[in-house]
């Protein structure tokens, strides 16, 4: 599991909005410029959270995120569209000597339409596991704060 510490910055009786700063290893990311974390450089980011731990604002938070639905996530973003311009240029490369097209231009042709293909895929992909559960962040516990004062023994 994933996570990451936060502030509640607002509450509502079923929603918590957690503030997080973005954590050292975004820096040492490869994929920081292209990430959503790291629009126009800010290093804060409020998500939305269920507030299952019915915290309030001004909470320390922990908030969590399952490392299986990161892979899938990155699976799809990273290697399904090679896997896809691979796929198109293999296809064309072996379609070519049935329609007496150039076997190079064939594979560019259908490499780039599947590569586009697999994009819109995983849009479509994207906007039905963006409503599962498991693709969201959660909380995972509140952060005990320090209590204010000397501890006095009578």
């Amino acid at each position: 599991m994933i996570t990451e510490n936060g502030i509640v910055t607002d509450v509502n009786s079923s929603l918590a909005w957690i503030r997080t700063i973005r954590s050292g290893t975004c820096a040492s990311c490869s994929s920081k410029d292209s990430c959503g974390t790291s629009l126009h450089g800010q290093k804060e980011m409020v998500l939305t959270v269920k507030n299952t731990l019915n915290v309030q604002k001004g909470d320390q938070v922990v908030i969590g995120l399952e490392a299986k639905p990161l892979l899938v996530i990155s699976f799809l973003l990273y290697v399904f569209p090679v896997l896809c311009l691979i796929l198109g240029a293999l296809i064309g490369n072996g379609l070519a000597p049935y329609f007496h097209i150039n076997p190079s231009l064939l594979s560019l042709v259908l490499g780039t339409l599947f590569f586009g293909a697999a994009f819109l895929m995983i849009r479509k992909k994207g906007r039905s596991l963006s409503t599962r559960e498991a693709y969201k962040p959660f909380l995972v516990r509140k952060k005990s704060t320090p209590i204010s004062g000397g501890c006095s023994l009578s």
